[in-house]
């Protein structure tokens, strides 16, 4: 699925002149905000953003969001992972 932003013209001439990665970050902007909200999870994010655990955590502490704990869905998603990469089979 895509979302489209609509900017005037000249507003966005504006802005891809100061950041040429406009769409990249209007993207990760608006993934961590729905983290933020809780709408979206640290598993979730990563996948929006194609990027690993660590480098998620370095996108928040960027836009200086704290993550307050891991939900469920999160370890369950990392313990997975691992035995997925470890070769073990699965419980």
């Amino acid at each position: 699925m895509s979302v489209t932003l609509k900017f005037p013209r000249d507003i966005e001439a504006k802005l891809r002149e100061e950041n040429p990665d406009l769409d990249s970050d209007a993207k990760e902007a608006c993934a961590v905000e729905l983290f933020r909200q809780g709408r979206l999870n640290h598993f979730q994010l990563s996948r929006v953003l194609g990027v690993d655990r660590v480098e998620t955590d370095a996108v928040l502490k960027r836009h200086r969001v704290e993550e307050q704990s891991l939900s469920s869905t999160d370890v369950e998603s990392d313990r997975d992972t691992l035995r997925k990469v470890l070769g073990e089979a699965p419980r």
